[in-house]
């Protein structure tokens, strides 16, 4: 299964409010799109905590009892978990488990839990070891189930980082190469990882994104040089020993060992499948930047780990960010051969292209947000792709119209059913319906904002109610929606076909 994830941190001190924010798109159709509220829990001292596989890592394990959909079948872990008729998943392992376990959201990775501990994820390409299956590997750690530890057990950003590296050198990795964002309501931090031939043990490093400042990953290793002195790197000291021994160590100008380069962290597809899109992320929030759109090679260092946006960012600004497809650029999506009908900005052909920020593939998307002023962490959660659904926020709570979505069935009391919906038809005549969407999404989207400004007042039970209600009520006006673009797409009024020119085709 190809996972195409993009990832972004805004630190509290680049926010217009003083929020921390993290952000993630999972870009695969064939995921779970279910969000599952797992509840706090006491645990019976010497329980057993179990590992699961996940199918979205590699591939479905039917000798697990491991699939897409639903990706979990254990009613122990959640409600949302429970499958009447199912066999349950079968784990990998166990570990100790803890005597108290926190609340959290989960997803086909973990999302944000209730202290306010937030992840993103995105999937990298390594030149080493690109792919390690869970069967044959002494591993038993994949990227979904090391954050759902982390926020089980974990307050902090800190906290979760040495316990997802202590795990991963008890227990090992198996899968993929992952990027995992770390933060809380004061700093975030880049946590990367990549597995060993053998599954033993594995390779791992954290980096924290200076206060102030904006970083994004899209499917590559985004730290560079590994630096013992430096308090705001954390790392299994062995970790420069460990690649030297594995003869990958490779080296920047000043001696150190280069972490993207020695895991050969180039990109997977197109010269510009992940390096363009963190080009466009940094350039709309620092204009000034005068990033170059075209780099040397793979391992430039032309882009910063991490940059300080010209403004203050806020929670829309990364919402627009997640629906870019370069407009305005030589690059813009809507244009070219390749171009969908009517000016859609997706690609349905085979070629090896670049890709925006915004895909096709992608089955839902979120925003984290945490600050000392909300009654609780918000979680913003978009079913299906940003550029033609709405960001709802939500917290960490039951939330059943996002719980046991089966993306082969249709259930209109979901709202990843009742989004599609909206997508779909949206993409069969873009340029005539996109409008209509995202006017309603902004409208949508700001009285959200203007609800959860007025919040300052009520107690963290009120809020979630209040913005479970707000949740109701969006469903409700995107089936709405969804009506008034299917009676506007049958007068078929005002289309027209794209006449772009061709795409700019590209190499280092």
């Amino acid at each position: 299964m190809k996972k195409t994830c993009t990832t972004m941190l805004v630190t509290k001190g680049a926010s217009a409010d003083g929020s921390v924010l993290v952000s993630h798109s999972n870009d695969s159709l064939l995921s779970d799109p279910s969000f599952v509220f797992v509840p706090a829990k006491d645990h019976p001292r010497g329980a057993a905590r179990k590992i699961y596989p996940a199918a979205l890592a590699l591939e479905e394990m039917p000798a697990h009892n491991c699939f897409y959909t639903p990706r979990l079948v254990d009613g122990d872990r959640a409600a949302g978990y429970a499958f009447e008729g199912k066999a349950p998943t079968k784990p990998l392992g166990e570990i100790p488990e803890v005597e108290h376990t926190y609340a959290y959201i989960d997803s086909d990775y973990g999302v944000m839990n209730e202290h306010g501990l937030m992840l993103g994820e995105c999937t990298n390409h390594s030149g080493r070891i690109d792919k390690l299956p869970a069967v044959g590997s002494a591993g038993i750690f994949y990227a979904s189930e090391l954050g759902r530890i982390a926020l089980e057990r974990c307050r902090t950003a800190r906290e979760a980082i040495r316990l997802m590296g202590d795990l991963i050198d008890r227990y090992g990795l198996w899968g993929t190469g992952e990027t995992i964002l770390v933060a809380d309501r004061d700093e975030g931090w880049v946590f990367e990882y990549q597995m060993t031939a053998t599954g033993v043990g594995g390779l791992w490093i954290a980096q924290k994104v200076p206060d102030g400042e904006f970083f994004v990953a899209a499917n590559q290793f985004r730290i560079r040089s590994i630096e013992p002195d430096n308090p705001d790197q954390i790392f299994n000291p062995m970790l420069p020993a460990q690649l030297k021994e594995l003869g990958w160590a490779e080296y920047d100008e000043r001696g150190r060992v280069d972490w993207l380069r020695s895991i050969a962290g180039s990109e997977e597809i197109h010269p510009y499948y992940s390096l363009r899109r963190v080009w466009r992320a940094m350039t709309l929030a620092a204009p000034s930047s005068a990033l170059p759109s075209k780099v040397e090679s793979w391992s430039t260092r032309a882009y910063p780990f991490s940059l300080k946006p010209d403004r203050p960012l806020t929670v829309r600004d990364v919402m627009n960010l997640h629906r870019d497809y370069y407009a305005g650029t030589p690059f813009d999506m809507t244009r070219g051969d390749g171009a969908g009908l009517f000016d859609s900005p997706y690609r349905y052909d085979k070629v090896n292209r670049q890709r925006a920020i915004t895909d096709r593939e992608i089955s839902y998307a979120w925003i984290t947000q945490a600050n000392e002023r909300l009654p609780r962490p918000l979680a913003w959660l978009s079913m299906n792709a940003p550029l033609e659904s709405v960001f709802v926020p939500l917290t960490v709570s039951p939330m059943p119209a996002y719980e046991q979505v089966d993306n082969g069935r249709f259930d209109g009391s979901k709202m990843w059913w009742v989004s599609a919906q909206v997508t779909t038809l949206t993409r069969g005549y873009f340029n005539n319906l996109i409008g209509d969407v995202r006017a309603e999404a902004a409208r949508l989207e700001a009285r959200s904002v203007e609800l959860i400004e007025r919040s300052s007042g009520l107690s963290a039970e009120e809020f979630s109610t209040a913005l479970m209600k707000n949740a109701g009520l969006i469903k409700e006006d995107w089936r709405r929606l969804y009506e008034r673009l299917l009676a506007k797409s049958i007068s078929a009024d005002g289309l027209r076909s794209a006449d772009g020119k061709p795409d700019d085709v590209e190499t280092y």
